[in-house]
């Protein structure tokens, strides 16, 4: 059978929220400050401009096609040859996507916690994890996201408050010294990120309130920009430009995390939450995999799909690239060019040609 869950506009909002933040907020801060220095804090806010034209372009999109995801709608717009192009870009695009964040993960838990734990363990038993999540709907990763991110966002909360005695206010000056260029050009990079609320193309046929959709897209988008926003905002307090040496910025401050000498080694928490998080991520770049693989061959019952999948992602994760560094260096030189011509150009020029050709959703239209 296909995919017959459902799920409200305020759950997908919750479940976009984790799929962006889950890596953005480990990497996001060295990247920004790189490029956009003391006013990284602002590099996010251009950012989710792209983020806010993608969810109206998809909210376009799916107006057209109320019950059709990209890939389906695809077939109707550019026909059934060029469709079948279209979708097989974007299955190889979730299949790389998908192990660069399996990879990320694996990379920050061996690197950071469990040096002695060999990759491809760590992979394997995310994918693991994460297949039987995906293989319970889109209705089971909303509730786990309804669960997992008021928590990640108390204590996301809690280690920007306990970490004001450490912060210096100097750091941030001066503001804007070369305009607004610098932090527009470290906003650059992070289109990569805010392109994944493309995923709201496979989530909106689902919504139980659709009218609400394109509100609680905008919403997802603002959120994810400010928090982006505070948590550049707070490790330039702590660390100045030199946070742009740093790997994992959020890790080195929560190791300054000090109260009384009764609260602290709070990494071990942050690291908690963080797999809740990345948990999230994956799963729904995963659910994402396996409903561009169905739509894109018809296959009836996706959960059949899933842990096969899951098997292409065991070598692919490792594939994906030689180490961090080059992972790094793909998105800083050409990730973000490639990501914003395969999850912003691409919807727009399908939304395009079906705005010209004045196609619409046929009558009976398949379900997703």
């Amino acid at each position: 059978m296909m995919e017959k869950g459902k799920l409200s506009a305020l759950q997908m909002g919750i479940l976009m929220y984790p799929t962006i933040l889950a890596t953005a907020i480990l990497i996001v801060p060295a990247i920004t400050i790189r490029y956009a220095h003391r006013d990284s804090w602002l590099s996010p806010l251009w950012a989710a401009l792209g983020g806010l034209l993608l969810v109206l372009i998809v909210d376009r999109l799916n107006k057209r096609y109320p019950q059709m995801s990209m890939i389906q709608a695809s077939e109707h717009i550019l026909g059934k040859p060029l469709g079948k192009v279209y979708g097989f870009l974007y299955f190889f695009l979730y299949t790389q996507d998908t192990g660069f964040v399996i990879r990320e993960y694996g990379e920050f838990v061996v690197g950071s916690f469990l040096p002695s734990t060999p990759l491809i363990a760590v992979a394997i038993c995310m994918i693991f994890t994460c297949a039987v999540a995906v293989r319970c709907g889109v209705d089971v990763l909303a509730r786990c996201g309804q669960v997992f991110v008021p928590f990640m966002i108390f204590f996301l909360l809690l280690a920007f408050v306990l970490l004001i005695p450490d912060a210096k206010i100097h750091q941030l000056f001066p503001m804007m010294e070369n305009g607004l260029r610098s932090s527009i050009r470290g906003s650059f990079t992070l289109t990569s990120w805010f392109g994944d609320f493309i995923f709201l193309s496979f989530l909106f046929p689902m919504l139980s309130d659709r009218s609400k959709g394109r509100t609680w897209g905008f919403i997802a988008v603002i959120a994810v920009a400010f928090t982006m926003s505070i948590t550049n905002f707070f490790i330039l307090l702590l660390f100045g430009e030199v946070a742009a040496n740093f790997t994992y910025p959020v890790m080195v401050a929560a190791r300054y995390i000090s109260l009384a000498d009764f609260i602290e080694h709070m990494e071990a928490l942050v690291m908690a939450v963080w797999v809740m998080s990345i948990f999230l991520k994956i799963c729904v770049y995963y659910y994402t995999l396996v409903l561009v693989f169905t739509q894109w061959l018809a296959i009836e019952n996706f959960r059949s799909t899933v842990y096969p999948l899951g098997i292409l992602l065991v070598p692919y994760t490792l594939w994906i690239a030689p180490n961090l560094q080059e992972m790094a260096h793909f998105f800083d030189v050409v990730g973000a060019i490639y990501m914003i011509f395969m999850k912003m150009l691409l919807p727009l020029l399908l939304l395009v040609i079906a705005w010209l050709c004045k196609k619409e959703a046929p009558p009976q239209p398949s379900n997703h």
